[in-house]
């Protein structure tokens, strides 16, 4: 029988397929007269990430989820991945260390080896998180400053330092905080007393940058200068307008000799709309409502198996795997969620150009890998609910031990 973590492996693999024929589609010129060959899309780049985050992917089923929380000093998941997104954010501006691409230092490069330190705070921080709201408990979290404040100064300093080269993710990664902590029993109002400093930063980074001004006039009215800032998204809507219903085919999209800066990755929307259509859009949306339809099955399930189940048995067994895989399972939700929200606003002219990718479909190696790794997690906790269900079936219909008689 199918399940949810089924549904969530079949859309994850649908989306890096996707993924992968058209970042090979967005990639090719004109010197090379748009054509590609069978063996260089079965044996090129993009595949060889697809495989390595499918791996990924079955990599994180298997990980007991359920015990990250209680384990302690070094084997403890959270220092680590805190010292890695630090590392990481301070490493990107080392001289010979982190790469500047468009003028943006967003990536760190060692030997061969080139990756987005953004991305270890982004699928990190829900276990982070996860951790920090067990640890204190429903009303250590309902307090001010032992509860809310610490974990929003150790995100927002992470965030800070991320903001920095990339306001789009550092944005992501404390809407999401916000959203774990309130959800996890912080108060809401607590939430809202931090808006107006966020919204003061939020501002002061963006004014403070002419490029990320020019951004929001480009936005405002994209026209004003077409040739100059407002060029991006003219032709990401040229290439949208252009693909209509059903799209220009497969491999023809017109917008990518040259005209759609970034074509494979922020704006591969953009390039799959062009060449598939609305009929293509609509797929690309319906496989993220899949996999996050899937993946809130599998929060919910674990939900109800702690706090709504009236089965005795079934509420010993499963108690210790909802609260800290449910913050975890919601982290992760919302992260890939909004993400793809944000891309496709951007791509379609509703929201300001920002620096945040399509999840499994636009390029990116690191990116593709962590995303898996962080639903296989999910379909870890489902595989683990499977296995209590099979225990607790098997309690409930055992024999009852014979009492004998004389």
């Amino acid at each position: 029988m199918l399940r949810a973590r089924h549904g969530i492996a079949l859309s994850c693999l649908c989306l890096v397929v996707l993924g992968v024929v058209f970042v090979t589609s967005a990639s090719l010129d004109v010197a090379r007269g748009g054509q590609t060959t069978l063996e260089e899309l079965l044996l090129g780049r993009a595949t060889l990430f697809a495989a390595i985050s499918m791996g990924c992917l079955w990599i994180g089923s298997l990980v007991p989820v359920d015990r990250l929380q209680h384990l302690r000093g070094v084997w403890n998941p959270v220092w680590w991945i805190l010292l890695a997104s630090v590392a990481a954010i301070v490493l990107v501006h080392v001289p010979g260390i982190g790469r500047e691409v468009n003028g943006a230092s967003r990536w760190i490069a060692i030997g061969p080896i080139i990756f987005q330190p953004s991305e270890i705070a982004k699928w990190g921080m829900p276990l982070v998180l996860a951790w920090w709201c067990c640890f204190r408990g429903a009303d250590g979290l309902a307090r001010f400053w032992s509860g809310f404040v610490p974990p929003m100064l150790c995100v927002g300093a992470i965030a800070l330092g991320i903001a920095v080269e990339d306001l789009g993710t550092a944005t992501l990664v404390m809407l999401v905080a916000l959203i774990v902590l309130v959800a996890a029993g912080c108060r809401w109002w607590h939430a809202a007393l931090l808006m107006p400093a966020a919204a003061l930063g939020f501002v002061a980074l963006i004014v403070t940058s002419p490029y990320r001004v020019n951004r929001i006039l480009a936005y405002l009215d994209p026209y004003q200068d077409a040739r100059g800032i407002g060029y991006h998204i003219i032709q990401s809507m040229g290439a949208i307008s252009g693909g209509g219903l059903t799209g220009r085919g497969l491999g023809n999209s017109i917008q990518k000799f040259g005209y759609l800066p970034e074509g494979t990755t922020d704006f591969i929307f953009a390039i799959i709309c062009e060449e598939m259509g609305l009929i293509g859009a609509l797929l690309v949306v319906l496989l993220f409502a899949g996999l996050l339809w899937s993946g809130w099955c599998i929060v919910g399930a674990v939900w109800s198996a702690g706090d709504g189940s009236t089965d005795a048995v079934a509420r010993e067994g499963r108690s210790r795997l909802s609260p800290y895989c449910q913050i975890v399972g919601l982290g992760v939700l919302a992260t890939i969620g909004f993400q793809a929200l944000i891309n496709m606003l951007v791509v379609t002219g509703l929201a300001p150009t920002k620096g945040i990718a399509l999840p499994l479909v636009s390029r990116g190696g690191t990116g593709w890998m962590l995303t898996c790794l962080s639903l296989g997690l999910l379909m870890a906790m489902d595989r683990a609910m499977q296995r209590e269900d099979t225990r607790t079936l098997g309690a409930v219909n055992a024999p009852a031990p014979s009492t004998g008689g004389g």
